[in-house]
């Protein structure tokens, strides 16, 4: 129940006190977000790199200083029922014309979770269900940029529309040839619309800002004809030489769900509503939730509590059980999932067998990573909760065991709940080995180039996955494989890629053991072989496609090239679409591949 009055002075101002601290982390995201535009004219790739692994701890830092501040100033963690409620009540109203309200909400939610006890997780403490609509939400002030810009063509002004489209970014830099770059664009968009006819409101809608990530900038937005919208996004690259180009055209929604996927770093976005933003990339990508839509701009906060949101109202509507994931079980990481969610959850065991070799924080580390690093489109993302709630009656009998069995300390019954006390939840895939075992010829040719392509993007990154076994890839619904078990991961650079030895005398020759001396890190590429290529028409692909994988010469000259301060160039878009990118030296693609 809510209080009828609001009588408790404190509770208005630890409500200002609470927007105070998410204001200044909003300004701090923005700030750094628009920065972004700067690094990418300047060309300089590894400050673009931190900036996106650091923004991701500011939501955090300033959730802990939110907190501290309501303890010291208030003494919050022994404030009454009353009070808390009075403060939500209070926080609501300071959110009316509050350009980012959902946002605030979420903040409220974290700080409110960090400060008091989780009996207390109710609906009249936190934001359950947002209180504050976010639809229609603009900035209105006179000087203020709009959310997109409508562009009015007609057939013999779409290429001087299309070229007014990027130049009012106003980047700050030449473009080699921006108007043979925009005939390009016009004729692709020609050739993919077809035969049409030009309605009366033919228009071009673009968001106002770029989406910055890794080495590139994309305009993003959509053409309107009539009752046909179809989505579009033009990568911007930049040359050596510190002049621009127009990479491709990206069209369709397609080809917009591969730039804003799952396994792909977070964008640099500046936006003062970011929901106005989600909104119109939603109408260009139904398909995806608006959870992973927040995550793609880096509210990956607020994604979490989407989605959340989300599975707990698919829990309302199905009834089937939890059950231990298909598949051959991981030794550090006991996986269930539920038949009708397109999602996986991962424990960490509180014991690993022999020869595993690690801990419970030094696999959560490794996950910390990936979500700082660049996933390149070949590793999944994750969303890591704490102390989550499952019906227990959802649980089949195997898996309560599996789990009281391998993750007793992270498992408490409470009342009819099973909760867990930290799980990873993860895009669910095929495991590339089970997809193996059923695939035909030409799908196993196709998935064994895509695995290797995975790896030597992965390399591009600067990762080297550790366990390469086919059972730690997946192949998504689009069949890209991604790459999702984290534990042995280790940084390219940290790595020695090493060949084995010669042997020295006749009793190494005919060892079946490992008779030289291996240090930390050592790795030894030739090895791979055995573990990997066991399978006849796997092996046949696999060395005509990727046998360099097998050569510690690969790696090691990749390592060298990072080590240098190489940022290699990894596309989210097949470099068929280029606009013959090669002859304009844009830099090469993945390693060992052609520009």
């Amino acid at each position: 129940m809510f209080p009828t009055q609001l009588t408790d002075t404190r509770a208005f101002e630890i409500a200002r006190a609470l927007l105070g601290g998410f204001d200044h982390h909003y300004a701090l995201f923005r700030a750094t977000s628009a920065e972004a535009k700067a690094r990418f004219e300047r060309g300089d790739w590894a400050g673009q790199q931190r900036a996106q692994a650091q923004r991701i701890e500011f939501y955090d830092t300033r959730v802990a200083e939110t907190s501290q501040l309501l303890e010291q100033r208030f003494a919050a963690s022994t404030l009454s029922m009353d009070v808390w409620q009075q403060v939500k009540l209070h926080f609501i109203g300071l959110l009316t014309d509050h350009h980012q309200p959902e946002l605030a909400e979420t903040f409220f939610n974290s700080v409110c979770t960090r400060i008091l006890h989780h009996a207390y997780f109710h609906n009249d403490f936190i934001f359950v269900r947002p209180a504050v609509s976010t639809e229609y939400i603009e900035n209105d002030e006179p000087a203020a940029t709009p959310t997109y810009r409508a562009y009015y063509p007609t057939p013999d002004t779409l290429q001087a529309t299309l070229q007014r489209c990027i130049t009012n970014f106003q980047l700050d830099g030449e473009f080699v040839d921006l108007q043979a770059d925009v005939r390009r664009v016009r004729d692709a968009v020609l050739d993919r619309l077809g035969d049409i006819r030009w309605r009366a409101n033919f228009q071009l809608q673009v968001l106002s800002s770029l989406f910055y990530r890794n080495k590139g900038a994309y305009v993003v937005g959509r053409i309107i004809n009539g009752f046909t919208e179809t989505a579009f996004a033009l990568p911007i690259l930049r040359r050596a030489d510190g002049r621009f180009f127009v990479d491709a055209l990206l069209f369709g929604e397609d080809d917009l769900l591969g730039l804003f996927s799952f396994a792909r770093a977070y964008f640099l976005v500046d936006m003062e509503v970011p929901s106005a933003f989600v909104a119109f990339l939603r109408a260009l990508m139904p398909r995806k939730p608006r959870s992973e839509i927040y995550a793609a701009l880096g509210l990956q906060k607020q994604g979490k509590a989407l989605f959340y949101r989300d599975f707990l109202r698919h829990l309302r509507h199905s009834s089937d059980a939890f059950r231990i994931a298909p598949g051959i079980k991981g030794m550090v990481m006991l996986v269930f999932d539920l038949p009708s969610y397109p999602f996986v959850f991962k424990v960490v065991k509180d014991f690993y067998p022999a020869p595993k070799d690690t801990t419970r924080e030094q696999v959560q580390a490794k996950y910390r990573l990936v979500k700082a690093h660049d996933r390149v489109g070949r590793m999944a993302d994750t969303l890591e909760y704490t102390r989550v709630a499952f019906p227990r009656q959802r649980f089949d009998d195997e898996l309560v065991a599996e789990l009281k069995h391998f993750c007793p300390s992270l498992i408490e019954e409470s009342g009819d709940d099973l909760v867990i006390r930290h799980v990873y939840i993860e895009r669910r895939m095929v495991p590339l080995n089970l997809y193996l075992q059923d695939a035909t010829p030409e799908q196993v040719e196709r998935v064994v180039v895509e695995y290797g392509n995975a790896i030597k993007d992965l390399v591009a990154a600067n990762i080297f996955p550790g366990d390469m076994l086919w059972k730690n890839f997946g192949v998504t619904r689009h069949g890209k494989v991604v790459f999702y078990d984290y534990d042995e991961i280790e940084y390219l650079t940290d790595c020695n890629f090493r060949r084995v030895p010669e042997p020295r005398n006749e009793e190494e020759a005919m060892s079946g053991e490992v008779w030289w001396h291996v240090a930390p890190r050592d790795v030894f590429p030739e090895t791979f072989a055995p573990f990997l290529l066991g399978n006849p028409q796997v092996r046949d692909a696999f060395m005509r496609h990727h046998a360099d994988l097998l050569d510690a010469d690969f790696w090691q000259v990749h390592k060298e090239r990072i080590l240098a301060g190489h940022v290699h160039d990894v596309f989210p878009y097949d470099a068929s679409r280029r606009f013959a990118a090669a002859e304009r030296g844009s830099g090469a693609g993945r390693p060992g591949a052609p520009a």
